[in-house]
Order: C-alpha cells, then sequence, then structure tokens
C-alpha cells in the first residue's frame, strides 16, 4: 500500500482508486474499505475535471453516494469521458443512478423508496461482482430514485422487490454500479463485492501494506530534504511520534526533535515525551520550556478557533527560535518541519474533499502564512489506525503506539472558556483521575478517545461537606470510533463513571459536577473546541 506524498513531497505516482465524493456521508468510509482491500485511495470532489483526474493515471474509479436526485436541477454531474477512457469504474448508489442515466439507461422516481436493511436477490450468481456470494443477501440501501432501466450493453445482475435494476455489470468496458451501500457492515456481502470490483473488475494486484507505506516515504522524505535539516513538533501523541520515527529512519541525525512545553499537556507526559520517546527511538530531543509564552498569548481569548490559531501561531515562532538556536549549535539550515498532520485532519479543515471547513486543526488551518518552513507530512494521507500500524512497522513501543489521541493544542482546546494556569492545573487532575481509571478498568483499548472538559465559564451550585458550593462542571466525552471521522459515544459501564465522578468531585478543588456526552459524531466533534 503505498502511501501518498504529503503535499510538499514529490510525487510518488503511487498505484491509486480515486473515490469521487458527491456529497456522501460514506465517502470516508468507502476509501477506508479499499485501504482495507491493500489497496491505495483517495478522495476527490465531484467538482474535479474528469481530465485531472485521469491524469492522476487510476486503476479504477469509485463513484460514491450521495444527497441529490440525479434529475434534479443543480445535481452533480460527470463528464460522460469518465467512462469512456478505459479505466474501470464502479457506482455506488448517486454514483450508480448517475452512470446509469449518463450511459442512456432511466433513472425516475417511481416511489420505489428504500432505506435501511433491505433484501436483494442476485440473478446472476456467477457475475464479476457477485461470485461466490448467495441469491439472497441483505443489502443497506438509501433512496428515493430508482434505475428501471440500465444502459444499452449492461447486464442486470440483481434486483429487490421495488426496484428492478438494483445492479448492473458490462465487463467489456469495465463498467459496474449497485444502488445499495456495500461499504457499510449491514452489507452482508459489502466488502467481498468491493474486492471483486478491485481484484477481478479491474485486475488490482492487492499490495498496499505498511512495510511499502514505510519504503516508499523513507525514499520520499530522503528525496525532499536532501543534505538539509528538519525539526519535528513533538507532542507526545501517536501522529508526531510516528512522524517523527518516519524521518528519523530516512535521515538520522538531520533530524531534531523540538518538545515545545506549553503548558497545555496533561499530567505526566512531558517527562514520558522526554523519556520514553527517546529511549525508544534515540531521537536528538531539544525541550523548550514556553509555558509563560502561550499562557501570555491566550489571556483573555475565548473563542475556540482563536484558540487554535493562537496556538498554532506560538509553536512556529518557537520553532523558528529553535531553528537559530539548533543552526548556531549544529548547522546546516533547518529547512522543514515534519508534522503528524493526518487525512481528517486535512478534510475537517476544509482541504482534499472540497468540504466546509469544520475546525482548524493547528498543523493545517491553524498555520500561520508567513511560515517559514517547508512542510514534511509523511502521514498527510493516512487515517489513524493506519498511522498505529506504521508506529508498529517502525518498532515503536505498545505505550506510544496505542496511545489514545490528544489533539496538538493540547488541554487548551479542552478548556471551555479563556485558558489559565489554575484552569489548566484544575482540569490536569480531573484528566489524571479519569485516566488511571480507565487503565484500572480495562477499557484503554475499548475506548478510542476520552477527553475531558472543563467548562471555565459555567457554574453550578452543589454541597460538599453540609456546605454550598458554587462550582465549575466536568465533562467526560468517552468515544468509540474507527478513524475519528464518526464516532460514537462509548457505553462505559456504570461503576466505572460512578468511581470517575467520586473521586473528581472529592479529590479536585472547584468541582462539584461531573457529567457524561452522550453525543454521537455527526452532530458533535470530538473535541468541544
Amino acid at each position: 500500500m503505498p502511501a501518498a506524498p504529503s503535499a510538499a513531497a514529490p510525487d510518488s505516482n503511487p498505484d491509486v482508486v480515486l473515490v469521487v465524493d458527491f456529497g456522501a456521508q460514506y465517502a470516508q468510509l468507502i476509501a477506508r474499505r479499499v485501504r482495507e482491500a491493500r489497496v491505495y485511495s483517495e478522495i476527490v470532489p465531484s467538482s474535479m475535471p474528469v481530465a485531472e483526474m485521469l491524469a492522476k493515471n487510476p486503476k479504477a474509479i469509485i463513484l460514491s453516494g450521495g444527497p441529490s436526485s440525479v434529475y434534479a436541477e443543480g445535481a452533480p454531474r460527470l463528464d460522460r469521458a469518465i467512462f469512456e477512457a478505459g479505466v474501470p469504474v464502479f457506482g455506488m448508489c448517486y454514483g450508480f443512478q448517475l452512470m446509469a442515466t449518463t450511459l442512456g439507461g432511466t433513472v425516475d422516481d417511481n416511489g420505489a423508496r428504500e432505506y435501511g436493511r433491505t433484501p436483494l436477490t442476485v440473478s446472476k450468481l456467477g457475475s464479476t461482482l457477485f461470485e461466490g456470494t448467495p441469491a439472497e443477501q441483505s443489502v443497506w440501501m438509501s433512496h428515493g430514485d430508482a434505475c428501471s432501466a440500465a444502459p444499452e450493453g449492461f447486464t442486470v445482475t440483481a434486483s429487490t422487490d421495488v426496484v428492478p435494476v438494483a445492479a448492473f455489470e458490462n465487463d467489456e468496458k469495465k463498467l459496474y454500479g449497485v444502488q445499495y451501500h456495500p461499504e457499510v457492515l449491514h452489507s452482508t456481502h459489502g466488502q467481498q463485492i468491493l474486492e471483486h470490483f478491485l481484484y477481478r473488475g479491474a485486475g488490482i494486484e492487492p499490495t498496499w501494506t505498511t512495510h511499502n507505506v514505510v519504503e516508499e516515504q523513507v525514499a520520499l522524505i530522503r528525496e525532499q530534504v536532501g543534505t538539509k535539516r528538519a525539526i519535528c513538533g513533538l507532542s507526545g501523541g501517536v501522529d508526531s511520534a510516528v512522524a517523527a520515527a518516519l524521518v528519523q529512519k530516512a535521515i538520522g541525525s538531520q533530524l531534531t526533535c523540538v518538545y515545545v512545553d506549553h503548558g497545555l499537556m496533561r499530567k505526566g507526559e512531558t517527562e514520558q515525551v522526554e523519556k520514553d520517546f527517546v529511549a525508544a527511538t534515540g531521537v536528538q530531543l531539544k525541550v523548550v520550556d514556553a509555558q509563560e509564552r502561550f499562557l501570555t498569548a491566550l489571556a483573555g481569548v475565548s473563542d475556540p478557533e482563536t484558540k487554535r490559531k493562537i496556538i498554532g501561531r506560538e509553536f512556529i515562532r518557537v520553532f523558528e527560535q529553535a531553528q537559530l538556536e539548533i543552526l548556531q549549535e549544529e548547522g546546516p539550515e533547518v529547512a522543514f518541519l515534519v508534522q503528524g498532520t493526518l487525512y481528517p485532519d486535512v478534510v475537517e479543515s476544509g482541504g482534499g474533499t472540497g468540504t466546509a471547513n469544520i475546525k482548524s486543526h493547528h498543523n493545517v488551518g491553524g498555520l500561520p502564512d508567513d511560515i517559514e518552513f517547508e512542510l514534511v507530512e509523511p502521514l498527510r494521507k493516512l487515517f489513524k489506525d493506519e498511522v498505529r500500524m506504521v508506529g508498529q512497522e517502525l518498532g515503536l513501543p505498545e505505550e506510544i503506539v496505542q496511545r489514545q489521541p490528544f489533539p496538538g493544542p493540547g488541554l487548551g482546546i479542552r478548556i471551555v472558556g479563556e485558558v489559565t494556569k489554575e484552569r489548566l492545573d484544575l482540569l490536569r487532575e480531573a484528566d489524571a483521575i479519569a485516566r488511571e481509571e480507565l487503565t484500572a478498568a480495562g477499557l484503554d483499548r475499548e475506548i478510542w478517545q476520552c477527553p475531558v472538559v472543563l467548562l471555565a465559564d459555567v457554574r453550578s451550585v452543589g454541597v460538599q461537606g453540609d456546605g454550598r458550593t458554587y462550582g465549575h462542571p466536568i465533562v467526560l466525552r468517552p468515544v468509540s470510533s474507527e478513524d475519528a471521522m464518526t464516532a460514537d459515544w462509548t457505553r462505559m459501564p456504570y461503576d466505572v463513571l460512578a468511581k470517575i465522578s467520586t473521586r473528581i468531585t472529592n479529590e479536585v478543588a472547584d468541582v462539584n459536577r461531573v457529567v457524561l456526552d452522550v453525543t454521537s459524531k455527526p452532530p458533535g466533534t470530538i473535541e468541544w473546541e
């Protein structure tokens, strides 16, 4: 699975499957499922000209679902040339209907609405897509329009009680489509259907592995950096640790890791970075004490976007100062900044798919315009679980690779309100208690992430020691997820929740209430800010 380079790295021209996003809620999931089949995939917006898509030399193209009706005014379209270029194409839901109408089939609103689990009848069991699957299978539908006639040259391979054309295939032109969503787990044979398209329809070999990622990125990094030096902002999290280990493998002593002690870390994590990561990798580490600088910059600021941008700006300013010091101490020029940017960071910041900006990430939308470094982002096209696999391939210890995600802006975005030293100290203690109890209960792997949030600008009345209190609420936000693009709240045992709540309210001054966030993503993001 050769990974794609960062925006700043040379183009490696990997064997790529393009997922064309028509506004689907499942576009990210399609890309993940393709990668799970050990084939590299990238998402591109449907607004991208077909000529640009084809210029990427894709091995195959998948057309996602979407909320539009194919015959509605303003609905997304695709140039017919995409179906005539000789590149295998697989349409799903809206993509299926778009393929049908573009090539002369019929899609209309005949009242054949299907949502959720739907029985599918396969009429061509030996077809390219359905070989080896049962004649009756459950699939996940989500459509109001239906295809009543396939384009000329296509064979209808499946139907439902209300939709006569629920799947079709044209082996000669390597064009395939299904009305349903094979990428979701509710489609019982969905992954098998997708792999049949990739392996049988498109003739792609499943060769995308973490070993390939490491080999290719090492080559790309060496080509990009050359003989110059790079610095990496080490936060102690999985992403920056894996990025640093990968770059160190590529350029060795040309890399210096800079750990900025900005005062926004959780309890004990600064010591863990200084000790555990250096011991595991042997990397050169420069620690910069910038706590006062960050607190001064954040004073009086409550807006979350402003906080993120301030933290991103101050990181870069500290790195620039570190660059000068490294140059004076060691030379030659430090020209590159290594970041652990991931694909979800890019997507949520409005990059990659033409989507809206949900929130700026400290290393995507939060960087200042006058940055003097060229970025090295070897993880930019990877999901979190893929990053963990790369870390394992590089030999990083489990304590680092399996660590729960922690945002680069740290506790600064887990305080709803102004960031002060007193509030940071309070949140650090509450967070430490929650982590201790989750570990003691053996829930570290079950829970993807558990942000502990301080509602600093909110106070509520309580009673402690027979007296009235007016303290802050603490929010527990345990979530389960595969890649942070979607998430659901984790159903933790009540006794664990009770123990966390009791300890926090007993041991942390000025906290008299602990609440549980039971919101999924969407509609809520994992972090509160």
